[in-house]
């Protein structure tokens, strides 16, 4: 028998020999079959295994640098990868979702509520629900196809004449400014704000743009579907209440209300949760920074208040010049032409180097 210590505290254990002579006799498929094969006492195998988990967690500490966070993110890494697994394959699952759901709303559109409002409303509101729907619907369109088909921007792999802070640890490859690895694309994304399951691509700069103003976009179509259906959905949901209708209902009048019901309740649910996402995009675009740098600026932020210092985003330009920069308005003919109407217009930079943008000078926060 033998004792060792872990965490100052002694425990008995059996000699090395006999754990050796354990693992190599339950390993070693040539032993006769009749050999006796030893076995760990129950309370001594408790402590191995107590005493290996006890080491797994304190040689996450291994250094001074390393903290609560580092710790966090080491055990949550398996989790992490097998989310970043079923995304990777799961991606072209959910664009042809978003397809699907789609087209079953625009269908129970045009077969059952355009119908009511031509019966229901004036020349002048059928002309504005005719007029704002379909604009609606390009918009829709558009900017999702070219979120999903643009790429969001991808550093060059050998160092040019552009300026990088860091290299990437997984890729080994220079990292300008404002650049973060995708796990799930196994490289690096210029200004990378998410990876989104739900286009199978990565925001980054060159695609941002696209992705809010689809969100913008399907909320706006979502609130006006579930506003001109109230009506037809308070009706179907008390024909559905009524199973002893006399006559009773067809089966075309089944479908009727059920379709009415499906549109609602998917339309309202995706404008509460989507335009809760784009609320928190739309704060952070007037922030000038990412749902990434989000993370990174708080942490920073903290730091440099322990040392009485004030920490300022460097890519923040002030909430309407951030917005310009996003949008690339430069001028007042651009919030129409590549705002209200689809533009597929490049974005300002190459986000390689970030100071040189058509702002003023003088419009920028000191």
């Amino acid at each position: 028998m033998t004792s060792f210590r872990v965490n100052s505290t002694f425990f008995t254990l059996v000699s090395w020999p006999e754990v050796t002579h354990f693992s190599r006799v339950t390993c070693d498929p040539k032993k006769e079959q009749n050999e006796a094969v030893p076995h760990l006492p129950t309370d001594a195998l408790a402590v191995v295994i107590w005493a290996y988990l006890r080491l797994m967690v304190d040689s996450l500490y291994y250094n001074s640098l390393t903290n609560s966070d580092v710790v966090m993110d080491s055990l949550l890494e398996p989790i992490i990868w097998m989310v970043d697994l079923l995304t990777r394959r799961l991606g072209a699952v959910f664009v042809c979702l978003v397809v699907i759901l789609t087209s079953t709303i625009l269908v129970v559109v045009y077969v059952v509520l355009l119908p009511m409002i031509f019966d229901t409303y004036s020349p002048s509101w059928i002309a504005w629900h005719i007029t704002y729907g379909h604009w609606n619907l390009v918009m829709i369109v558009f900017h999702y196809y070219k979120a999903t088909n643009t790429t969001p921007g991808y550093p060059p792999t050998m160092k040019n004449d552009y300026p990088f802070v860091s290299v990437c640890k997984k890729c080994v490859n220079p990292k300008p400014a404002r650049t973060h690895h995708c796990a799930i694309c196994n490289t690096c994304i210029l200004k990378m704000d998410h990876h989104c399951p739900w286009l199978n691509n990565c925001v980054g700069h060159f695609n941002q743009r696209y992705f809010f103003s689809f969100c913008v976009a399907m909320t706006l179509g979502c609130i006006y579907c579930s506003i001109s259906g109230r009506n037809l959905f308070l009706d179907a949901c008390s024909a559905v209440q009524s199973p002893y209708q006399t006559p009773p209902f067809t089966f075309r009048d089944e479908m009727f209300h059920k379709s009415i019901i499906y549109m609602w309740v998917l339309t309202s649910m995706v404008a509460v949760s989507l335009g809760g996402l784009t609320i928190w995009h739309a704060v952070l675009i007037s922030r000038g920074e990412t749902s990434i740098e989000r993370h990174l600026n708080n942490k920073e932020t903290k730091r440099m208040r322990k040392h009485g210092k004030v920490y300022k985003n460097p890519f923040n330009y002030g909430r309407l010049n951030n917005w310009k920069v996003f949008l690339g308005v430069a001028k007042k003919s651009h919030w129409l032409t590549r705002v209200l109407l689809p533009s597929g217009h490049v974005p300002f930079g190459n986000s390689l180097t970030w100071d040189i943008y058509p702002i003023r000078k003088d419009m920028m926060p000191v």
